[in-house]
């Protein structure tokens, strides 16, 4: 099982936000059993490797406030397969940035160039082989972070992504400058980066289900269309007036129409906007740019007409309240 998880099993306040280790300074006899240890910490599996004794690797690990896990893995060819089942329900991608790779699931088999990107939820079984010493960033998403912005149930495959044209290739280049600097990088400065890689892979999730004919005729065109839809939502938030007509109105289609779209993918227009804006109020909480900004600045800031109805819809969603959430991530 190729898997992105790094202790989600502890609490919040537990969880080591950055750490790093090189195989360089430990004795060659032992050099198999640290990296095998590094790399458990992050629940990737080790299976195959190539001579222990010269083995060489190095691990960078960093974990933002909202859980987001991002590791920078240099080593030698080796494979990484098994399955660790006690871990919560998450999101992995990962990144080749040097070397060559494949993925062997469900009997396919893809070869993986730099700048080309894999993604899956954990659990899944597959195999990735690094058939090359490599440079690898895998990253870890809780899915309370992702699906909200998946207006369709997240599929339970692996998914491939070529990082070498369109806005792929522009997803990719972020995340390789990231990987650039991630020693340099502060958990709570990740804030931004989190918000765009969101963005960026759901565009690019979707158009690959469109290109890749997973999604065709009327369908496609509606999961196009809502995809498109709920972009524009998303630069709209923070305005109170936001409403079903006017966004239908943007985009050429009936109220009626918009609504059918969002019931398509079990959703509601109206459920869809409220989640979204409070997964954005949360994330402001515990972002420190916005330390001296009160709680009812931040939920006016996203479009919340009352203070009230933001903390019980904020209760409802996180089961705490938007104080006591903002006081525990900041005491963690």
């Amino acid at each position: 099982m190729l898997a992105v998880d790094s202790q989600v099993t502890r609490p919040f306040a537990e969880r080591v936000k950055s750490w790093n280790l090189s195989t360089a300074p430990f004795p060659a006899a032992e050099r198999r059993r640290v990296w095998s240890d590094a790399m458990h910490r992050i629940c990737l599996p080790i299976g195959q490797m190539g001579e222990p004794e010269q083995f060489q690797g190095r691990l960078s690990c960093l974990v933002s406030p909202l859980g987001v896990e991002f590791a920078l893995v240099e080593a030698d060819a080796l494979e990484i397969s098994g399955r660790y089942p006690t871990q919560q329900p998450a999101i992995w991608l990962t990144l080749l940035l040097e070397g060559r790779a494949e993925v062997m699931n469900k009997g396919r088999r893809i070869e993986i160039l730099p700048g080309d990107m894999l993604y899956g939820p954990t659990g899944v079984d597959a195999s990735l082989r690094f058939v090359t010493p490599f440079r690898q960033l895998f990253i870890k998403a809780p899915r309370t972070a992702l699906n909200p912005r998946f207006v369709a149930p997240f599929s339970s495959d692996i998914g491939y992504i070529e990082g070498r044209r369109g806005i792929s290739r522009v997803f990719s280049g972020m995340l390789a400058a990231l990987a650039s600097a991630l020693d340099d990088v502060q958990p709570e400065e990740l804030c931004a980066v989190e918000i765009a890689l969101t963005e960026f892979f759901v565009t690019c999730v979707a158009t690959g289900e469109q290109s890749s004919g997973s999604l065709n005729g009327s369908n496609g065109a509606r999961a196009a269309c809502l995809q498109r839809v709920c972009q524009s939502i998303e630069t709209r938030l923070g305005d109170p007036d936001l409403n079903l007509a006017a966004v239908a109105r943007e985009h050429g289609v009936s109220p009626r129409y918009l609504q059918k779209l969002f019931a398509l993918a079990d959703k509601t227009f109206s459920s869809y906007v409220r989640t979204r804006r409070l997964e954005r109020c949360r994330a402001d909480l515990i972002n420190p740019v916005y330390a001296r900004m009160s709680i009812s600045e931040i939920c006016f800031r996203w479009g919340f007409n009352c203070s009230s109805h933001f903390s019980r819809a904020f209760r409802e969603q996180y089961q705490s309240s938007p104080r006591q959430y903002r006081r525990s991530t900041s005491t963690a």
